[in-house]
């Protein structure tokens, strides 16, 4: 059955398989028109080969066994003198010459699946470009329209205040989005990260603190890590702006907002981020890192969300080589930012000695106004 099925898969093969044993067989039994089936056998091989070319194993495979055949026929036929050492001389001159040929071919495909691989690059980074296009006039629009609206209002009925600030507001929420529109187009390109070493808690709480005084919120903050991190800390800084704001956009007075850092025992970092807000629907949980994706699309928009905060998220840690994942909680969400940075942080229990830059294994608390709790 193998055999029937490696028929039908290669018939070229075969075909040229039986060809090869006729020749051979003709050699044997007509040596004085040996030249004639010889020549025509290794004619037959390049030419399979140049409609199929062969893996490399398979190639050398042929080719010994064509010589080895070839040298049997030549030696069972009896030839002897100068005939002889001519036609043994004759097989490996043609099978050097096959194997050069091949290892061209061989070349030459994979130059092609080069210039293909390149080509389909092109296609995707076109496919990318014309997708950014169509995303930022789609999600644009709108904030566009009602700003305009409301301008033309403006000059019709000669109001001031409230259809100036709703245009404003629209005008700054869509520099918002080209913004994050722009930091995720260069997020695709190479060189995007400039890596440099932070300390973890010092930066961790430098981020907090700017977001601590934003909202009325049961702010916290858990770092179990000491010493220094490679990282980008502008794309860093995005991110977790971005995960923060999320957390407050669906939190209301009084609701917990959480970050920790740890390590993850494999030379990484984990950075969390939970609140106790109205969480993600089950539903929603497939696309929620998807631009322009939003848990509750009509909610998102009153709260004032674009859909690429945690598009943002996700290419951060995929340019750190990382990843991002999210959890629902009984009563609300934790978004987790996996940083395999290739070090190995230490794990503070307790206080940690200082480490050169100063830090330790404290791990300060902070209430709803800001202020660290010792």
């Amino acid at each position: 059955m193998r055999a029937i099925g490696w028929l039908r898969r290669n018939p070229l093969e075969a075909g040229w398989a039986a060809f090869a044993a006729a020749d051979l067989a003709f050699m044997a039994l007509e040596p004085g028109l040996f030249r004639i089936p010889f020549f025509l056998l290794w004619i037959s091989l390049v030419v399979v080969y140049g409609f199929r070319p062969w893996p490399r194993g398979q190639t050398l495979l042929v080719i010994a066994g064509t010589s080895a055949a070839v040298t049997g026929v030549v030696v069972i036929d009896g030839f002897e003198g100068d005939e002889l050492t001519g036609k043994l001389l004759a097989v490996p001159l043609l099978a050097v010459m096959f194997a050069a040929m091949a290892w061209h071919a061989r070349r030459r495909a994979v130059e092609l699946e080069q210039v293909e691989a390149l080509a389909e690059m092109r296609a995707s980074l076109l496919e990318r470009q014309r997708q950014f296009l169509a995303d930022a006039s789609h999600e644009l629009r709108t904030p566009m329209t009602i700003a305009r609206g409301h301008l033309e209002l403006l000059r019709r009925e000669q109001r001031t205040a409230v259809e100036l600030d709703v245009a404003l507001d629209e005008l700054a929420r869509m520099e918002r989005i080209v913004e994050r529109l722009l930091f995720l187009a260069r997020a695709e390109q190479p060189g995007f990260l400039v890596l440099q070493p932070i300390e973890v808690e010092a930066f961790l709480g430098d981020v907090f603190l700017r977001w601590s005084g934003v909202a009325e919120r049961t702010w916290r903050l858990n770092v179990d890590l000491a010493g220094t991190l490679p990282v980008d800390p502008e794309a860093l800084r995005s991110a977790l702006d971005a995960l923060l704001e999320n957390a407050v956009k669906y939190t209301d007075t009084g609701d917990a907002v959480e970050l920790d850092a740890y390590a993850d025992g494999t030379g990484g970092v984990v950075i969390e981020v939970s609140d106790s807000g109205i969480g993600i629907p089950p539903e929603a949980l497939a696309r929620i890192f998807d631009r322009w994706a939003r848990a509750d699309g009509a909610r998102t928009r009153e709260r004032g969300g674009a859909g690429l905060g945690l598009a943002i998220v996700v290419a951060v840690a995929r340019a750190h080589g990382g990843r991002c994942s999210v959890k629902r909680l009984s009563r609300g969400t934790t978004f987790r930012l996996h940083l395999p940075v290739g070090i190995a942080p230490e794990t503070a229990s307790g206080p940690a000695p200082a480490s050169e830059g100063g830090m330790t294994g404290v791990r300060p608390e902070l209430s709803e106004s800001g202020v660290a709790l010792e």
